[in-house]
């Protein structure tokens, strides 16, 4: 009887350690799943925050689309309206005998202006559409190549043709200092890359701060930090990125342009960034706005 009494207290030893055991690997298993349901979450939430940007972004580039679409139009009617006024005055002057040829010559040079300017229209149409879509592309590389790194500390935008990216001096610089921290490089580096995948490309770096005046030590005022902060991340670029200095240039523009109230400190924080401004390229802009300046050069020059 006693023998029969031990065997039925160790089945029963066996079978509680069992069910501990499973009890127990059912523990972690939800705790994986748990973990990874909360990373899905977080993903999903980066998702919709990127969706609602490349949604601002897509707004922005109909509204100037569409205001290009109208001034061209207008540009269009006032052609028209010249054109036909000058065939008017030339079919007078024919039914009046009194158009002598150096007359003739003039209106015909004008009529042929004209027709350049048309020409010219639709050349700048081209160019604005060919830069709005590089600029489209940038932001995009941009996004792409920063990923998850970009975060909250990192809102890129483009205003009428020009990229804009600025970088909360929180993930730069430590408070009152214009030492790039090292936490600050991989996020440098990935811009740098994307900038020199368009080696045409010229831009400048601007300091901001917040309204909070420099005390002591050897800067001056907001002036110098900011200025100092845009040096600093351009020779960063320089001397670490290998970009070429000819493409950029460095400026402050201290608390004088801010984004938001200084009055709360998340308005501070949002004000001291640096910006990198993606400039047009100008130079091949208004190459289209002289069509004839080769022409007109004199000879030698």
């Amino acid at each position: 009887m006693k023998g029969t009494w031990t065997l039925a207290a160790a089945a029963l030893l066996l079978t509680s350690c069992v069910s501990s055991k499973k009890f127990k690997q059912a523990q972690d298993d939800y705790a994986v799943l748990n973990n990874k349901y909360t990373q899905l979450q977080e993903d999903l939430k980066n998702c919709e925050k990127d969706l609602l940007k490349a949604s601002s972004f897509l707004q922005t580039a109909e509204n100037n689309n569409a205001n290009l679409k109208e001034q061209l139009q207008n540009m269009r009617d006032q052609t028209q309206n010249l054109q036909t006024t000058n065939t008017q005055v030339l079919g007078r002057l024919e039914d009046l005998s009194v158009l002598s040829s150096k007359q003739a010559e003039s209106v015909q040079k004008s009529l042929e202006k004209l027709a350049e300017r048309d020409n010219y229209i639709k050349d700048l149409q081209g160019a604005m559409a060919r830069k709005d879509s590089l600029n489209m592309a940038l932001v995009m590389n941009l996004k792409g190549s920063l990923g998850a790194a970009a975060g909250d500390d990192i809102d890129i935008q483009v205003d009428k043709g020009v990229v804009y990216i600025s970088i909360s001096d929180k993930l730069l610089f430590t408070s009152g200092s214009y030492e790039v921290s090292p936490r600050a490089m991989n996020v440098l580096d990935k811009v740098a890359t994307v900038l020199k995948n368009q080696p045409n490309i010229e831009f400048m770096v601007e300091g901001h701060t917040d309204d909070v005046p420099i005390k002591g030590g050897q800067l001056k005022d907001n002036w110098d930090l900011s200025v100092l902060r845009a040096t600093s991340v351009v020779r960063l670029l320089q001397s670490r990125f290998g970009i070429d200095p000819k493409r950029m240039t460095a400026g402050g523009r201290a608390e004088y342009v801010p984004v938001m109230s200084n009055a709360s400190a998340a308005g501070k924080a949002a004000n001291r960034r640096t910006r990198i401004v993606i400039l047009p390229e100008l130079d091949q802009f208004f190459q289209l706005l002289t069509p004839n300046t080769t022409a007109e050069k004199p000879a030698g020059k």
